[in-house]
């Protein structure tokens, strides 16, 4: 058997009940939630297992709400004696790959995530930033259709490089929106505007990125034991510094997801567990390299059948 990476899932990925299953069987489980509750100085865990979903969509609940899903799954697996060769996450997910790397403790995830949505919607006013999907179209012809929106006044950039043929871009509200139509116009299958709270990952960010740097100040940052994907240059990260300048420049900069994907099958990884709610990621990861074992660890069932099929590989 090849080598493993656990990748976590980004703000998307968030459902009512995520978690709950674990919490009602193992006492682990009761300790995390009960350690993001009381760090967060609120009852996260209740919003998680009753919803609604409004309020846990919103950024500042779902960053701190997935974090701590994951972290419950992570925890399973590292029970069972599962253990990853690298991490990597996508956007928030890079927070929860640090924790699982031993890079950063999960109480100091937990609150930097909720700072961390707290600035990305005070950066720019509700409505006046935005994000649309950009399907079937290469990322350098996508790359030119938004320097030249940007070029002319409107700006926008691309936000996530998931997997060939899907491509986010985020901007300006106008500057998504024409460079959704040149893109069309320049043979993009389809424009899919993303139902955002805000212009994540583009420029109009960067004054969110300056408040992230005095909360990353406040924490205390260890060298990572795994290394991890970095979402800004797709290269593993382990010191200190490093992890957090790329945890900084990562609230402006594209997610650079297919080539994190790339970097990690190029280091001989062949089993890709997805560890957090949802498959999104375990989907875009079939998309880039359809021979990869993938795996979506989302709850207590799929967390034993991965472990036994895991164990009876090796």
């Amino acid at each position: 058997m090849g080598k493993i990476a656990f990748v976590f899932p980004g703000q998307g990925s968030q459902t009512v009940g995520m978690g709950m299953d674990l919490f009602d069987k193992s006492e682990a489980a009761k300790e995390i939630f009960a350690s993001a509750d009381k760090k967060l100085g609120t009852a996260l865990s209740e919003l998680m297992f009753k919803g609604p979903q409004e309020k846990l969509t919103l950024t500042v609940n779902a960053q701190p709400a997935l974090v701590t899903a994951s972290y419950v799954l992570y925890d399973g697996l590292k029970d069972a004696g599962i253990s990853p060769d690298y991490t990597a996450g996508h956007s928030l997910g890079e927070y929860s790959a640090l924790v699982a790397s031993g890079a950063v403790s999960f109480e100091d995830a937990v609150y930097t995530v909720r700072k961390r949505g707290e600035f990305m919607e005070d950066a720019v006013p509700n409505g006046e930033g935005t994000m649309a999907a950009i399907l079937g179209m290469d990322r350098n012809d996508l790359s030119e259709v938004t320097a030249e929106i940007t070029a002319a006044g409107t700006p926008v950039q691309l936000a996530n490089i998931n997997c060939p043929g899907q491509i986010v871009i985020s901007g300006s509200a106008e500057g998504v929106a024409k460079a959704s139509e040149l893109a069309k116009e320049r043979g993009a299958k389809r424009a899919i505007p993303l139902d955002v709270s805000g212009p994540f990952h583009s420029s109009l960010m960067e004054p969110a990125a300056e408040r992230l740097r005095a909360e990353l100040d406040g924490i205390s940052i260890s060298s990572a034991a795994v290394p991890v994907i970095a979402n800004v240059d797709a290269k593993p990260v382990q010191s200190p510094e490093e992890i957090k300048e790329k945890l900084i420049k990562q609230l402006y900069s594209p997610v650079l997801w297919e080539d994190t994907v790339k970097t990690l099958l190029s280091l001989g990884v062949d089993t890709f567990i997805e560890v957090g709610p949802g498959k999104v990621l375990s989907g875009l990861i079939k998309k880039i390299e359809r021979s990869a074992k993938v795996y979506a660890v989302s709850d207590e069932d799929s967390l034993l059948k991965t472990v036994q099929e895991i164990r009876g590989d090796k």
